[in-house]
């Protein structure tokens, strides 16, 4: 390695550290999601989805430069190298956090993002019951979708929770970097980190076939290669979980057909109609508290789905998502805005906005809302008969 490169570990003072975790303190103490660290700049954060600030620190080129030699010590070069890093760091036994560490115009700028330590639950992220059911299958691809920062580690590891407590099963799960770390409980869980325990994705998944896995989590569907070798897997006989950044059931299953080339694709839409258990997509909206809550549109494998795949027909997918509410449970997410709205969870305001449909949407809301006034006057009626 180049000598301009290596870091001297008995030369730092952790000076940059010790100021780092009393940001992170902050952060944590508004019930923020991310600290930005960057080179010139005040400290920052997201709070309940804005940006704020933490700090009126300002953080000179320097200090950002500091902070990255303590925090990656050994690993420094890699920074040098590729130019970002990812890795975890570690606040305290409740907080650990997601980090990316890149350089950019102005200097080094550092990205926190909170990883509660405590693994959460499905009921306690207040999920659709429904994706219950994932849990309890044996074969096949479910997918978890949505925008950065939308939550779909956590609802990955929500999952992965619930079958390590009630499964008896194989777990392997293929990371960058591994955020929850599970214990194993009725199930053995093996955490391999992309850089750290294996080379890449694609690498980690096809030796994963080889290590007699009943279940195999994949952090992204990130290349070509590495969705090949996922659908392989789930054909034969694994039940696979992962992600990728789409913003829907219908932009999910399209994006996959289109991955691969055009004499390719007949194939893989089988391939898909035949193990495709289920969609989760995530959006965050703001609650009525202040607080960010997940927006859930849910795809459940059916006869319909499968025809509506093999056809070639994805933009009718929404239309099977929410006319298979009742039979199936699913729902796409202009029904669950609407029932976040219902419940006072999230203001009409928000509801519009975050819809997919809007003139639907509003319909919708109009009609519930004269119900509801016309209910509201017949018990005032009845009321007032009574007495």
């Amino acid at each position: 390695m180049n000598s301009s490169m290596e870091v001297d570990v008995r030369s730092l003072t952790f000076e940059m550290t010790k100021r780092l975790k009393i940001y992170l303190a902050k952060l944590v103490e508004r019930k923020g999601s991310d600290l930005h660290i960057k080179a010139g700049a005040t400290v920052r954060g997201r709070v309940s989805g804005d940006i704020v600030e933490i700090s009126s620190d300002i953080i000179s080129k320097e200090d950002a430069l500091m902070l990255a030699k303590e925090l990656l010590r050994g690993r420094f070069g890699e920074l040098v190298e590729q130019k970002s890093v990812d890795f975890v760091f570690r606040l305290n036994d409740y907080y650990n956090f997601r980090v990316n560490i890149f350089f950019q115009i102005g200097g080094v700028s550092c990205i926190f993002r909170s990883i509660p330590t405590k693994i959460p639950t499905i009921a306690s992220l207040k999920l659709p019951s429904i994706i219950n059911s994932f849990c309890s299958l044996n074969r096949g691809l479910v997918l978890v979708t949505g925008p950065t920062g939308s939550g779909k580690t956590t609802t990955l590891a929500s999952i992965i929770n619930e079958i390590n407590k009630t499964k008896n099963k194989h777990i392997i799960t293929i990371e960058d970097p591994v955020e929850f770390v599970f214990k194993d409980e009725r199930s053995i869980v093996n955490q391999r980190s992309i850089g750290q325990d294996a080379h890449n994705f694609s690498d980690a998944l096809r030796a994963a076939l080889r290590e007699d896995p009943d279940i195999i989590l994949v952090g992204e569907l990130r290349d070509l290669e590495t969705i090949e070798t996922a659908i392989h897997a789930a054909e034969t006989g694994h039940l696979v979980f992962s992600t990728l950044h789409t913003s829907d059931a219908k932009e999910t299953i399209g994006r996959l057909i289109n991955m691969f080339p055009g004499s390719e694709q007949n194939r893989i839409k089988l391939s898909l109609a035949s193990i495709l258990q289920g969609v989760i997509s995530q959006r965050l909206v703001k609650g009525v508290d202040g607080k960010r809550v997940a927006a859930v549109e849910v795809l459940v494998k059916n006869a319909r789905i499968e025809s509506l795949i093999l056809e070639d027909r994805e933009s009718e997918i929404p239309d099977a998502i929410r006319e298979g509410k009742t039979t199936y449970k699913t729902q796409t997410f202009d029904q669950a805005l609407f029932e976040l709205y219902k419940n006072g969870i999230i203001s009409k305001k928000e509801t519009y906005l975050n819809a997919t449909n809007r003139n639907d949407l509003k319909l919708k809301i109009d009609i519930y809302e004269d119900e509801k006034v016309g209910s509201d006057k017949l018990k005032i009626g009845i009321k007032m008969a009574v007495r």
